[in-house]
């Protein structure tokens, strides 16, 4: 679990630091809110019709959600790599609550650290690398977990919502 950092909280030295957004933000043309209207609700009228109105309703949350986030900007939030583990915001995830991380560097669509977590309920922590040298965060990470180097491309999951703008 992150622990929530206070001024007493061990963390090491920071190694690396750099600021990442919140969520990224997709400039959506008006195409975009077509299909996805024309997908949303065909999906919704599914739900009604089937009687499965949870499914109905997690559409409509889901819509929603995202209209909201392409109304406001998202927050820009620090990160750093430290001797004892990673920090996100106010949060300390020690190199414990990992199981490995991988590099996805693909410029310029593509330029992502994964760092997958040993639970079940936490997704992987997923951090882009704006101007950062991909090499120099590999050396770092390293000599605390282990790289997976047979993750050559980025999850289904991630590229899904990139390539649909769902971020």
């Amino acid at each position: 679990m992150p622990k929530l950092l206070t001024e007493n909280s061990a963390t090491g030295a920071i190694i690396h630091e750099w600021e990442v957004t919140e969520y990224e933000q997709h400039n959506r043309q008006f195409r975009w809110y077509l299909i996805m209207t024309v997908i949303g609700v065909s999906l919704v009228g599914y739900g009604i019709f089937t009687g499965n109105f949870l499914f109905a309703l997690i559409i409509i949350l889901f819509a929603i959600i995202i209209f909201l986030q392409s109304h406001q900007d998202p927050h820009i939030l620090p990160f750093k790599i430290a001797e004892l583990g990673i920090i996100l915001n106010n949060r300390f995830y020690a190199y414990s609550e990992f199981t490995d991380f991988y590099i996805i560097y693909e410029p310029p669509a593509v330029k992502m650290l994964f760092l997958e977590t040993d639970s079940s309920f936490r997704p992987r922590l997923r951090v882009p690398l704006p101007n950062i040298d991909p090499n120099e965060v590999r050396f770092t990470l390293r000599q605390y977990l282990s790289e997976n180097v047979d993750k050559e491309e980025e999850p289904f999951s991630e590229k899904v919502a990139r390539e649909w703008k769902l971020h």
